[in-house]
């Protein structure tokens, strides 16, 4: 196990310029994220030589629902930081722009400060025309907007051109839907394909869908042999991040093979096997059942419930969507009733019947 200033470090020393990183919800992204911030700051004057975009990013942005005033004025505000001084360089064009490829059903208009030097103030989001009712957006519809906002910024004179050893994106697509991870997924490789000659990219994110997107397009995508050195070594490496708190494991993938739901199924099989079932391993089997439903091509992994012998599908799926609630990854020490570890047993069993998977041995 390692501390999470020797993962960084050892992220620092990887030679290649591309880095996939998966990981369960609170295992750690964003502390390592900011540690690789901090140990790979000037050490002169502690400049950093890198750009971030994380949780940290995403919290700048915060809603002002104006209650008092019965939502009249609705708006999300932007919080102050240094990337202020680049508003005045970005239009609300070069967002919409970043924006095209998702369905995006609102307009908005940047409301800048008094003192222009301190860039724009808010944002206020309105349907088609209609500017004089300001409106509040979805949470997924939020996500998107910060990160084509950050992605607009990305493209301003005097930060990422000056901060150019590295990016580190973490998590870019959470509360977003299958379609919306998948076009995220290719504006985050249009990033690597443009930069990944020039400065290191690290992702990490919790979705193992978004992170095989990327490792598929990277392998075996009409550009994969950019990503092949002259010896068809890969140009890019691939880790799962577990632990808890300053307890990690940088585990690299088995045999180059990004398939995250094999180690969850060798995570689920060890449990049961064990008998050290625990809440969170439902969060888990969620995990694989909708990822099978995701190569199935179907929406709901009730269909994967039910081809694995599951009658009362709907119920099953009931008490594993209950049971993956988020607040289930802090809560490690929460075993499940009787009856529910039954039915975990019981759907990993018929799982592993039904699709031969071949796990990995440690």
């Amino acid at each position: 196990m390692s501390t999470v200033t020797e993962i960084a470090q050892e992220l620092k020393d990887t030679k290649e310029n591309i880095v996939l990183i998966y990981a369960f919800n609170a295992t750690g992204k964003t502390r390592l994220s900011v540690e690789y911030k901090n140990i790979t700051k000037t050490p002169d004057d502690g400049q950093h030589i890198g750009v971030y975009y994380n949780a940290f990013s995403e919290d700048l942005f915060v809603w002002d629902n104006d209650n008092d005033n019965g939502e009249q004025n609705i708006k999300l505000d932007i919080k102050p930081s240094s990337l202020n001084r680049l508003h005045s360089s970005m239009t609300e064009e070069d967002v919409e722009k970043k924006l095209l490829p998702y369905r995006r059903k609102y307009n908005f208009f940047f409301n800048p400060n008094k003192d222009l030097e301190k860039g724009y103030d808010s944002v206020t989001f309105y349907r088609n025309d209609d500017t004089g009712t300001p409106i509040k957006i979805s949470r997924g519809e939020e996500r998107i907007f910060v990160w084509c906002f950050f992605l607009a910024l990305l493209e301003v004179e005097g930060w990422a051109d000056t901060q150019n050893a590295h990016f580190f994106i973490d998590d870019p697509v959470s509360s977003l839907d299958d379609h919306n991870i998948y076009v995220t997924a290719y504006t985050v490789f249009d990033l690597i394909l443009k930069e990944y000659e020039k400065r290191k990219i690290i992702i990490t994110s919790h979705h193992f869908g978004f992170l095989t997107i990327l490792s598929d397009m990277l392998g075996k995508g009409e550009n994969a042999d950019k990503f092949r050195n002259r010896d068809k070594s890969k140009k890019y490496k691939e880790f799962i991040l577990e632990g808890d708190n300053e307890d990690l494991s940088l585990i690299k993938t088995k045999n180059g093979v990004f398939l995250y739901h094999l180690r969850l199924l060798q995570i689920l099989n060890q449990a049961s096997d064990s008998k050290e079932v625990y809440t969170y391993h439902f969060a888990l089997l969620r995990q694989v059942l909708e990822n099978i439903a995701s190569f199935l091509g179907v929406g709901q992994f009730s269909f994967v419930l039910e081809q694995i012998g599951i009658t009362d599908k709907d119920r099953v799926a009931f008490i594993v969507n209950a049971l993956s609630h988020l607040n289930v990854y802090y809560q490690q020490i929460d075993k499940p009733v009787p009856d529910n570890l039954e039915l975990f047993n019981d759907v990993l069993s018929r799982l592993m019947d039904k699709y031969k998977f071949i796990i990995p041995k440690d």
